[in-house]
């Protein structure tokens, strides 16, 4: 396939159809269902559902109990066969059939010319508005059972699941609308057998928030499930003798909102998205309990195979990718995170200083982002202990490199804060020590190598260290977790190490929106705020290696690639295990294009960068080989520090437990193969 094939990379469209439904008429629902079918089809996707009993109206009262009408319904269905013969789709439709001495409400599932299966619907409801129980029979209990409808012949039973040969992980399980509001839902044990995607066909009419109830019920079970759940309800054109219908549509995934429709439309629509099937495997295999539960339950199912025959090219990406996934885009989400990310990080802190006696802590403050945010998360903790800010003892410690502006940003925050600071040059130090180990920068020479870098960075931890154990405190770490990731941090004596790191859980990018958000909810005086936002627009380097006037200082990104792609790659690595291949596609999606989609809020219009899939590729590389193959031993023995964020920690502790003598063969091999360049 094509690496530009969403099916190369383990997704699957599905899509959420709603037909104008035609009161007990079906072979004009047989046309609406086939015309939207074969838009699917012309969409590439996998799979479609329709509402509850479209092929008759689900309205229709006793005239679901006319020979007529099931007849009629029959050969609707009929037609809708045939037709698919040429339709790559799965369609799941909604249909009154006889079986036995009873009628059924049924999904039938119909693909390439062939009924896979009918699905009848186990729960009827007899209440308030609803009377299924005069017309239906329940499908409880049938299992095993094959069903003649007209000339055709299929699987019928409440144990069915379609399984795609050709897609890998897309498997299909089908409840009908009441299934999905009663305790134990039929989607539990379809998705305990394997269902990775759950479909509901639904007539709901529509009261006043009732669309808020089978939004919760979507998602919950989506989430439950791990699982996406395609949902459609019955629409306009259904019978308003008592009743009224607003066409829901919804796709969920693993508890995530992909797509929704718009209600009250006065004709049909389709709604779309693709789903990762990839991402379903891999939280099932992760999630150990969700397959012991399996192990407690009885059901057996039978499985119906089908060739789905996917189109190899590119058919476009029916998904929203964030840009940066630890940092929402949607402004009250990211609100939301940034307020509970803050707190845990101060939350931490007081626990530790609480559980170690500490009345004060130390920490070097250098005017970049990482040791700025950690100071106003110890400055807060001490506010929360009751402790003055003067325990807070802050020092800056300019070397070879700093720079003014850096240097002032850091004096005026520490001053502002009102912590007790002081500056400590660290250069004749740092000289002495070059010297002594003959280095030739000891000797005059102007040699900047990573030695000289780490002489800075190890000095001042070092003088932390000791400043901790003079002063009675505890050294605050303020490394983030982009920088152990790509192992951007000196081993031991260096900001590698600390009694207590805050940042260890908080990714680079997200950083930026915590100490936005800090200035927003005002958790400080103005001339803090003033001081925050003047580091918030520099850039981010290490200032240990000195430049003429005129040059850019020591870029980070320059060496480790830029953390806007670093973080994502971070993200899908560690929270779900991705191939690498599969992580450039969705990075090649989220950032091929400055114009298309979203930016989270307040983030700066003239940083805002497009990349291409080289580019893309290239630092891809990079991050395999430091995460992989060169940085955990310093994760292996990093400090305590609190998680933060859903995306994962990196203490060997919990979420990431890996050999330090490790391989990065098997990532590049995936890359090398499978991503052009």
């Amino acid at each position: 396939m094509s690496f530009h094939s969403i099916y190369a990379h383990g997704f699957a469209r599905v899509a959420a159809c709603v037909t104008t439904s035609h009161v007990a008429d079906p072979s004009a629902n047989a046309k609406a269902v086939l015309a939207a079918a074969k838009d699917c089809h012309d969409q590439s996707a996998a799979v479609a559902v329709f509402p509850e009993l479209c092929l008759s109206g689900y309205a229709i009262e006793d005239l679901v109990k006319q020979d007529p009408l099931l007849d009629a319904v029959e050969r609707g269905l009929a037609t809708i066969v045939e037709a698919s013969a040429g339709l790559m789709t799965v369609l799941i439709v909604g249909a009154p059939l006889r079986f036995g001495a009873r009628i059924y409400n049924c999904a039938v599932v119909v693909h390439r010319g062939s009924i896979l299966g009918v699905v009848p619907k186990t729960y009827l409801p007899t209440y308030r508005e609803f009377y299924e129980g005069r017309h239906f029979a329940s499908g409880a209990g049938i299992v095993g059972e094959a069903i003649a409808i007209g000339k055709l012949n299929a699987p019928f039973g409440v144990d069915l699941l379609f399984a795609a040969e050709d897609v890998p992980g897309l498997t299909i399980g089908v409840e009908i609308c009441e299934d999905m509001w009663i305790p134990v839902t039929p989607a539990s044990e379809l998705a305990l057998a394997g269902a990775s995607v759950l479909i509901n066909l639904s007539g709901s009419p529509i009261t006043i928030g009732r669309a808020r109830a089978r939004a919760l019920l979507c998602q919950s079970t989506s989430a439950r499930c791990l699982a996406a759940y395609v949902y459609s309800a019955a629409g306009a054109g259904e019978s308003t003798t008592d009743l009224a219908w607003d066409g829901q549509t919804s796709i969920y995934e693993n508890g995530v909102l992909l797509a929704e429709g718009e209600r009250f439309r006065q004709d049909g629509q389709i709604t779309l998205a693709d789903v990762d099937l990839d991402l379903l495997r891999q939280e099932r295999a992760l999630m150990g309990t969700f397959d012991d539960n399996r192990r407690q339950r009885e059901g057996v199912f039978r499985k119906i195979g089908f060739a789905l025959q996917a189109p190899s090219v590119d058919i476009g990406f029916l998904r929203k990718v964030e840009r940066f996934p630890f940092v929402p885009s949607d402004e009250s989400l990211l609100e939301q995170d940034c307020y509970e990310a803050y707190n845990i990080q101060v939350a931490g802190l007081v626990q530790r200083m609480r559980a170690t006696g500490t009345k004060r802590v130390v920490i070097g403050v250098s005017g970049g982002l990482d040791s700025t945010h950690a100071l106003i998360v110890a400055a807060k903790a001490v506010d929360l202990l009751g402790l003055p800010r003067e325990n807070i003892l802050a020092y800056t410690m300019p070397g070879f490199a700093t720079g003014s502006e850096s240097k002032t940003n850091a004096l005026a925050l520490m001053q502002a804060l009102q912590t007790k600071w002081q500056e400590l040059d660290i250069r004749t130090t740092a000289t002495q020590m070059l010297r002594d180990i003959g280095h030739p920068f000891g000797k005059g020479e102007k040699v900047y190598d990573v030695t000289f870098e780490n002489v800075q960075a190890g000095l001042r931890t070092d003088y932390l260290f000791r400043l901790a154990n003079h002063h009675g405190g505890i050294v605050i770490g303020t490394g983030d977790l982009s920088e152990l990731a790509l192992g951007w941090c000196t081993y031991g004596v260096g900001d590698q190490m600390a009694h207590y790191n805050v940042n260890a859980g908080v990714p680079k990018t997200l950083i930026q929106h915590l100490i936005r958000w800090v200035i927003a909810s005002q958790q400080f005086s103005g001339d803090v705020n003033g001081t925050l936002a003047s580091i918030l627009s520099a850039e981010i380097s290490p200032e240990l290696v000195p430049v003429k006037p005129g040059e850019k200082p020591q870029s980070t990104e320059a060496s480790v690639g830029p953390y806007e792609l670093q973080d994502f790659n971070l993200f899908y690595t560690l929270r779900f295990g991705m191939r690498p291949s599969k992580i450039a596609f969705m990075a090649w999606q989220a950032w091929k294009d400055v114009a298309k989609g979203e930016w989270p809020p307040a983030f700066p219009a003239d940083k805002r960068r497009a990349y291409d899939l080289p580019e893309i590729r290239r630092w891809l590389d990079v991050f395999l080989r430091r995460f992989f193959a060169f940085s955990q031993f310093k994760r292996s023995a990093m400090p305590n520090g609190p998680k933060v964020s859903a995306g994962g920690s990196l203490s060997p502790r919990g979420d990431w437990r890996a050999p330090s003598d490790s391989s990065a063969a098997a990532w590049l091999e995936d890359l090398e193969r499978n991503v052009p360049k």
